[in-house]
């Protein structure tokens, strides 16, 4: 249990994996504070009201915070600076998106996957790294499918120019939408694999905080709000039938299993020491041979910079130094 009052941020914890964790948190230690971060006020506040309720849990809030928005990200930051909060602890880059129906934008024009899923986490965490505490921990969300070798069903990422990830050209492919749409969110946790890697050994070289930063897969989570963007069968058999399959395969699991584990990333004092590692549910592995190539996650880094506008990441881990 945290001996005083601290700051959690969960994106996404409207639903799914990030109301479980937000969940497990508030019942496990009353000095966290809770903010989920979603860009649905309506339905942030009824999950915030439904959390208070069933943890009796009442730090617990909102704050608007829209991921395919670099102008929501920074009024995000900057509003969570103002607000009289415990010190900032944990920040869990949860939320994800995946489209098979049709390619999607952002409201910057980057393509939605690789916007939400990578570059607005990208933005989100280096702008709040001043405002986390010294031991302040860091969670993004990956996925098992970023490994080409494990069955998942899922098309192996395929990692190029990142600026070709943010603007891709579809003229000249004859390959279906929806096949482009899985590998484009197979690539985006391959993406969040590495900025966690490259992020945890900046920290490590560019500030005294022990800030840690790891990457978690949840496994495979049926019924969740990620199969949106399917065919109406699709849907149902995500929703309804494979939900099954908790029961017999190895990494298939309940929202609640993975909230859980999520949850002991963000709590558990053993990790205190733990970064720029990778888990599967609360077991430490390796990920993917691909994921630890630092020329792409070098590449990655400065590529999402220039795109997020993000003027100088060193001075952000600086000022993160002076703060601390």
């Amino acid at each position: 249990m945290s001996q005083r009052k601290q700051t959690v941020i969960i994106t996404g914890g409207n639903s799914g994996l990030g109301y479980e964790c937000a969940k497990k948190i508030a019942m496990d230690d009353k000095n966290y504070f809770v903010v989920i971060a979603c860009r649905n006020g309506a339905k942030a506040k009824k999950a915030a009201d439904s959390l208070i309720q069933e943890t009796n849990h009442t730090n617990i809030t909102t704050l608007e915070l829209d991921l395919s928005s670099l102008a929501s990200i920074r009024n995000f930051a900057s509003n969570f600076s103002k607000m009289d909060y415990p010190p900032l602890y944990a920040l869990v880059c949860n939320a994800g998106v995946q489209f098979i129906d049709k390619t999607h934008y952002t409201k910057d024009g980057f393509e939605a996957t690789f916007g939400v899923n990578h570059l607005g986490h990208f933005l989100l965490a280096n702008l709040l790294l001043e405002q986390m505490t010294h031991s302040g921990r860091i969670v993004l969300v990956s996925s098992g499918t970023h490994d080409p070798l494990k069955r998942t069903g899922m098309p192996a990422p395929v990692f190029v120019d990142p600026r070709i990830l943010a603007y891709p050209d579809q003229s000249s492919s004859n390959e279906a939408i929806s096949l482009i749409g899985r590998r484009r969110y197979t690539t985006s946790k391959l993406c969040n694999l590495y900025f966690t890697y490259e992020l945890a050994d900046r920290i490590k070289q560019q500030t005294e905080k022990n800030i840690t930063v790891n990457a978690f897969d949840p496994g495979m989570m049926p019924g969740t709000g990620l199969a949106q963007s399917y065919t109406p069968f699709m849907r149902f058999v995500w929703k309804y039938i494979l939900p099954a399959l908790t029961l017999f395969y190895p990494n298939v699991n309940t929202v609640r299993q993975s909230g859980n584990a999520l949850a002991a990333l963000v709590t558990d004092s053993k990790h205190n020491q733990t970064t720029g590692k990778y888990f599967e549910g609360k077991k430490e592995i390796k990920s993917s041979e691909l994921s630890y190539n630092k020329g792409n996650g070098k590449r990655l880094w400065k590529a999402s910079v220039e795109l997020t506008k993000l003027i100088n990441t060193e001075t952000v881990l600086e000022e993160s130094n002076k703060h601390s």
